[in-house]
């Protein structure tokens, strides 16, 4: 956030107006405290016994109106200050004004969230004035890469164009220009999902690339460091990064569990342990949001009650064949663990994930759980005490035949709308028609009475982030903040804790040269870098020179495996992933009838797994050089097998990488890091094992362990 006397910081905009009289007068002794890196200098909303401060204030279309000295935004422009333009009230009270305003077209769009991205250079799309003055929209999901350098040849698909920084600033605040000039001057409040974590395979809907953002390890690589106060650094640098572009909430964090490995979101859990991924949770809630929401806040939206984990046979519920969750180790209240960590430490938001609770308590256990009144009121708010909104994932709402409304998929629009909103989900996402939620008050299917609860719900975040006071940012301050160098310092080191070391027979690790005379030869695959590392080791890339293995001394594989988009058509029940898309598997995961091939060698000759580099070419290698003086650096997105038929397990050394670049892992091999991170989850040392496992369940038996829960090496 701005420093409270940000009227008259060099950043300052002319062309805006700015509420400066007070802040001139009264706010210079306020600069040394305030400072863009707190998250908590200023509550918005004053309640009994508070300090009273002047926050910034800014608008472009309305009036300012001054006050004894205090300025507050004139939304509505009726002249006067109405509670919920007043600042000093308790946020309950301005909340109650604001909806007793508010039209019923404006209550019904409040429960709306979309993808709003911007076109190119961050100007306005067309959607962005359908969705603001048409639809009363003031809730998007913002999918945009943003990057240093945008390559405006690119097309933008479904994550939209490439942009820089300034221009995401640029961009939303032009969305928020729009939305004040509203009749009512209601701020917009943009979300995303993850985009600070190393992304190779980035899907829309899902994740995005870090680009411009500090590059982090994935999840389960802040997790493999162990290291909360790295964690807590993280949250606090991805919420200074975010906030400087007008990003104030986030479709995250996973609080799923890995206990599932085929599972292909995995890759955003944490950890397997219900008590570490609680205890992350926490951290980051408390460090995105604060104490409480205020003007520098992310809020959170954490995902996906009760628990995405415990997928039947491994597939993912974006599609009918990952539809079920089964809890056959009854392990349902350990999967809850993390989400009431998540509530006691104040999220402002849940997300009720598309799956079915197969055989649960909480009727209906037939339907998705944003449909399950047992699941989303009964449990979420009657017994852990949610006081926050329920925000539904993406598509749970569309025509029969594009839907993702599990148990539901013939009803209309009209009954799931009716059905989502009577069992306690108060904003719909990916859905944006007004008129169609109007039409359920308007025949008497929901009482507007429910309407104004889901909009108070709304409301109150909107209010406590600061953003009816100043929604608007700094272009140039975003330029200087996200991705600064002092930032990425820390996401490196980061990338070095989350290196988890497996195996380092005959103390391969770190390597020295084998002769005094000259530098040993590394031959590498999968790793970019062809350059003489240290004074011991020299480093040839054998994609560019394949040749130099046969006088090379080492081998290091660096390897990753990826699912390419099948299509899905010979599954009948599979809907519309997009409206007039075809079915494939876009939002990630491997085809239906291959989701048990984690083993390296089942991989072999499929249509939905792709290792690089190949199987044939890792052996080759480990033949040539010798598997005692092969290091295999695996990229464990899901929880692979390195299985007897492979001959994976025969290399000198094991290393788990969890989204970290060449540079860490070099630095690790050689010596110049000594490697701390320990295992998030369990490796089985065969796929049987996975399939004898339950899906809710955390590791395996002793016997079918290869490496556990915990394990990590160190020099």
């Amino acid at each position: 956030m701005r420093p409270v006397a940000s009227a008259i910081d060099k950043r300052q905009k002319p062309y805006h107006r700015r509420a400066t009289e007070f802040l001139l007068a009264s706010s210079l002794a306020l600069l040394a405290s305030a400072c863009v890196d707190q998250v908590n200098t200023e509550n918005h909303s004053i309640d009994a016994g508070s300090t009273l401060q002047q926050p910034s204030i800014e608008a472009r279309s309305k009036p300012l109106i001054n006050i004894d000295n205090l300025s507050f935004r004139d939304l509505n422009a009726s002249g006067s200050l109405d509670p919920y333009e007043d600042w000093r009230l308790p946020t309950r009270e301005r909340v109650a004004d604001l909806v007793s305003r508010m039209t019923r077209e404006e209550k019904a769009g409040m429960m709306l969230i979309q993808t709003l991205n911007a076109a190119q250079e961050g100007a306005l799309p067309d959607d962005a004035y359908r969705f603001v003055q048409d639809e009363h929209m003031n809730r998007f999901i913002f999918r945009n890469p943003v990057v240093p350098e945008p390559d405006r040849s690119a097309p933008p698909g479904r994550s939209g164009a490439q942009i820089t920084p300034a221009q995401a600033a640029q961009y939303t605040n032009a969305v928020q220009e729009l939305a004040e000039a509203t009749r009512l001057g209601i701020p917009a409040l943009f979300k995303s999902n993850a985009r600070n974590h190393y992304e190779q395979d980035a899907r829309p809907g899902i994740n995005l690339s870090a680009g411009s953002f500090s590059t982090w390890p994935k999840e389960a690589g802040l997790s493999a460091t162990r290291d909360q106060d790295l964690i807590r650094e993280f949250a606090d640098i991805m919420r200074q990064e975010w906030v400087s572009i007008g990003l104030r909430g986030m479709y995250g964090y996973m609080a799923d569990l890995s206990t599932e490995p085929r599972w292909y979101r995995v890759h955003e859990t944490f950890t397997e342990d219900a008590d570490l991924a609680a205890e992350i949770i926490t951290t980051l809630v408390t460090t995105l949001q604060g104490s409480e929401l205020n003007n520098g806040s992310v809020a959170l939206t954490i995902k996906h009650f009760p628990g995405g984990g415990p997928q039947a046979g491994g597939g993912d519920p974006h599609y009918h064949f990952g539809r079920n969750q089964e809890y056959k180790a009854g392990q349902f209240d350990e999967h809850l663990k993390p989400f009431i960590a998540a509530i006691e430490a104040g999220t402002s938001s849940i997300m009720a994930y598309y799956g079915i609770p197969v055989d649960q308590d909480y009727e209906p256990n037939n339907v998705g759980m944003a449909f399950s009144k047992g699941i989303v009121t009964g449990l979420l708010r009657d017994q852990l005490g949610f006081k926050g909104y329920v925000n539904s994932d993406t598509g749970i709402i569309g025509p029969i035949g594009a839907n993702r409304a599990w148990g539901l998929e013939d009803k209309s629009i009209e009954e799931l709308l009716s059905l989502s909103i009577h069992a306690g989900t108060d904003v719909l996402s990916g859905f944006n028609s007004h008129a169609q939620i109007l039409s359920l008050v308007e025949k008497g299917l929901i009482t507007e009475e429910r309407l104004d609860l889901s909009v108070s719900r709304l409301l109150r975040e909107q209010f406590e982030l600061g953003l009816f006071e100043d929604p608007f940012v700094d272009p140039e301050y975003a330029t200087a903040v996200v991705g600064k160098a002092e930032f990425q310092a820390k996401a490196d080191l980061a990338q070095r804790k989350a290196i988890v070391l497996l195996k380092n027979d005959n103390a391969l690790l770190p390597l020295r040269a084998k002769a005094l005379s000259a530098p040993s030869k590394l031959f590498t695959l999968g790793v970019g870098k062809d350059v003489a590392y240290t004074k011991e080791i020299e480093i040839v890339n054998g994609e560019t020179n394949p040749s130099a293995l046969r006088n090379a001394d080492y081998a290091l594989i660096r390897v990753t495996v990826s699912n390419p988009i099948t299509p899905l058509g010979e599954y009948p029940m599979e809907p519309q992933p997009l409206p007039g898309m075809d079915p494939a598997t876009i939002f990630g995961g491997a085809a239906p009838d291959e989701l048990d091939f984690l083993a390296f060698s089942d991989m072999v000759g499929t249509k939905s797994w792709l290792v690089t580099p190949s199987l044939a070419e890792i052996q080759r290698v480990m033949q040539e050089v010798g598997s005692e003086n092969t290091i295999l650096a695996v990229y464990f997105r899901q929880p692979y097998v390195l299985d007897d038929a492979s001959g994976l397990k025969q290399a000198g050394a094991h290393i788990a990488l969890f989204g970290s670049d060449d540079d860490a892992l070099l630095d690790v091999i050689t010596g110049r890091f000594n490697p701390s991170g320990k295992l998030p989850f369990a490796l089985a040392n065969s796929a049987e094992a996975i399939m004898r496992q339950a899906p809710d369940a955390a590791g395996y038996p002793e016997e079918d362990t290869l490496y556990p829960f915990g394990y990590g090496l160190s020099y």
